[in-house]
């Protein structure tokens, strides 16, 4: 039944008998009324405890039903409340005022008992089903608020695992499995374009004799340092530095030609130098120092990106074998 849910019902009439047969005959039937003897006094009792329905009389002396249904149709806290009119009235006119004034219904007296309590459940129901919209409206918003923000911490945690995976966690440069992505990545735009990509592989110079001297944490910080240096010697965003495994460092540079590369590699070779990092079991300086090799190619779809790697490696071989602390260079 409604009644468990929805049963306070204000009457407005100004006739004492009038409210006491409707009083009686909802009491009877399991909803609590409240009466009002006129229109002052029920807003003031709705604005105190608003009901679930006002059974409403239209002819009263002072404020009249229109009047009344009026000021609750205007206020935000009452303008959901069905009203049902309960009036001697039975004129085309004023059932349409009412209607247009926000009345649910309109019942002519003299009214029928089993009428009015059809009328009065079916728009408790009404009421009630409007309600449970509303409220299951406000936990779906909620629900969707919250998902909303779920799905945003989600995807900035999978955002930040993207980023840590991407580097590495001693140097915190690009890690050899980015580098792989964006080789491939700027491999095939540059083909498209036909423009030059270089790449410079270099290595600190006699660096397992640097672990065995100072200790692999000394060492740890020496390659922390080796690699914030070339990081900050590359300007453009286009560029990458990468970490490409133990000692080995890696910078790739889009749209570079020869010259372009050979001059960041003197660059960074001199930036590091400047760190003046001691290194007593270097044989080709008293600080620590870098071995370079630069291939510069033009991208194809016949070429494997994988060749600009290995030239730049011949390349590098080169730099140490012909003396180490030097930059060798290749292009194709």
């Amino acid at each position: 039944m409604i009644h468990a849910f929805i049963h306070d019902i204000l009457i407005v009439d100004d006739t004492p008998e009038n409210l006491t047969v409707l009083r009686q005959m909802l009491t009877a039937n399991g909803y609590r009324v409240r009466p009002a003897i006129n229109g002052e006094i029920a807003l003031k009792t709705i604005q105190t405890s608003p009901p679930d329905l006002i059974l409403l009389d239209i002819m009263m002396d002072g404020m009249d039903g229109f009047e009344v249904c009026r000021r609750l149709k205007s206020d935000a806290m009452a303008k959901d409340i069905p009203v049902i009119f309960i009036s001697a009235l039975n004129g085309t006119i004023d059932k349409v005022k009412a209607f247009q004034i926000g009345g649910v219904d309109y019942i002519t007296k003299p009214f029928q008992v089993e009428e009015v309590l059809a009328r009065v459940e079916t728009h408790m129901k009404l009421h009630h089903m409007q309600k449970q919209v509303e409220e299951q409206n406000v936990r779906l918003q909620h629900e969707i608020t919250e998902r909303k923000r779920v799905e945003a911490e989600l995807e900035k945690s999978n955002r930040e695992l993207a980023r840590l995976a991407s580097f590495d966690g001693l140097t915190r440069i690009a890690n050899r499995r980015y580098f792989d992505h964006c080789l491939e990545k700027e491999w095939g735009r540059l083909a498209r374009q036909k423009a030059p990509l270089s790449l410079i592989l270099c290595d600190i110079d006699f660096f397992k004799r640097y672990n065995d001297t100072y200790g692999h944490q000394t060492g740890d910080d020496c390659l922390k340092k080796v690699a914030q240096t070339i990081r900050r010697a590359i300007k453009r965003p286009a560029d990458l530095v990468a970490r490409y495994g133990g000692e080995e460092f890696v910078i790739l540079l889009p749209q570079t030609d020869l010259n372009g590369a050979v001059k960041i590699a003197e660059d960074i070779k001199r930036e590091v130098r400047d760190l003046q990092i001691e290194h007593v079991k270097s044989d080709v300086s008293p600080y620590v120092s870098l071995s370079m090799g630069i291939c510069t190619m033009r991208p194809d779809q016949e070429t494997l990106s994988a060749e600009l790697v290995a030239v730049a490696d011949r390349a590098l071989y080169q730099a140490k074998k012909t003396g180490r602390d030097r930059v060798e260079t290749v292009e194709v």
